[in-house]
C-alpha cells in the first residue's frame, strides 16, 4: 500500500475505541504519507503545515479540503494565516487516530498533485 492507494479509498463511519489505530499501525501509515506529516505529541492526531504563495492560494486550498472533507464526512481542524494552512486529522468518535485520518491526509496530498 502507498499514499495513492490510501487516496483512492473512502472513509467509513467509525464509532468506538475498537476502531482506534495502535501505535504500530499509526507508524506504518505515517510512513506512507508524503513528508511533512507528523504525529501530534499526544499521539491522537496527525498534522501538517502547507505553505502557499499568498492568502488567495491558501483560501483555495481550504475550500478544496473542505469540499473533500464534506464528501468523505470526515472533517479536519484547520488553522490558516497568510501563506499557510495547518491541517490536523483525528477521529473524535474513536478517541484518536483511525484509518479515515490517513485516507483524508492522502486525499489532501492528491489535491495538490493535480
Amino acid at each position: 500500500m502507498n499514499a495513492n492507494d490510501l487516496a483512492t479509498r473512502h472513509c467509513q463511519a467509525l464509532k468506538g475505541k475498537e476502531h482506534a489505530l495502535g501505535a504500530g499501525q499509526v507508524a506504518e501509515l505515517l510512513q506512507l504519507l508524503p513528508s511533512g506529516w507528523q504525529l501530534r505529541g499526544d499521539g491522537a492526531a496527525i498534522v501538517k503545515d502547507f505553505k502557499f504563495a499568498d492568502f488567495h492560494h491558501t483560501l483555495g486550498f481550504i475550500n478544496a479540503v473542505g469540499f473533500m472533507a464534506n464528501q468523505e464526512d470526515h472533517h479536519p481542524d484547520l488553522e490558516a494565516g497568510y501563506g499557510h494552512c495547518q491541517v490536523l486529522w483525528s477521529t473524535h468518535d474513536v478517541g484518536g487516530l483511525s484509518l479515515n485520518d490517513f485516507i483524508c491526509a492522502a486525499r489532501v496530498e492528491a489535491l495538490l498533485a493535480r
